[in-house]
């Protein structure tokens, strides 16, 4: 996924708030869901389950600044029950700027873990397989 930065996303020296990334990456994971045919809205409101951020580690390796054309690349590292652990990475042409580590988490209205919907799970496995195939990670 490709994102763009704006004013609102610098700080006053033009460089992206910390922060910032965390949106980002939050946009590239609805959008990957998204592709897969996986609406979060209608995963609520059908099968009563929301994913969230469990854990996040974030390395910080170069700046993004103003008007910055960034790519979001979401890999899938693990396929758990009720949990998933992602890597996503933000580059500026070849650059490597941003990369983190993040665990998500199935849970139901209640906000208890809850396992993942056998559809959910199966268009998950498809997706980390179809990266290790055509990608050779």
């Amino acid at each position: 996924m490709v994102v763009r930065v704006y004013y609102e996303d610098t700080d006053a020296g033009g460089v992206v708030y910390h922060s910032n990334y965390l949106q980002f990456a939050e946009r590239a994971r609805t959008e990957m869901l998204r592709s897969l045919g996986l609406q979060q809205s209608r995963l609520l409101a059908e099968d009563g389950i929301a994913f969230v951020v469990r854990r996040c580690e974030a390395d910080f390796l170069a700046p993004a600044r103003l008007d910055d054309r960034l790519e979001v690349v979401t890999r899938m590292k693990a396929l758990r029950g009720a949990s998933l652990d992602l890597e996503q990475t933000m580059h500026r042409d070849d650059l490597e700027l941003v990369r983190l580590q993040v665990r998500i988490a199935c849970i139901a209205v209640d906000g208890r873990p809850t396992r993942l919907p056998p559809q959910v799970r199966t268009a998950l496995a498809d997706f980390a397989e179809t990266f290790r195939i055509e990608h050779g990670s």
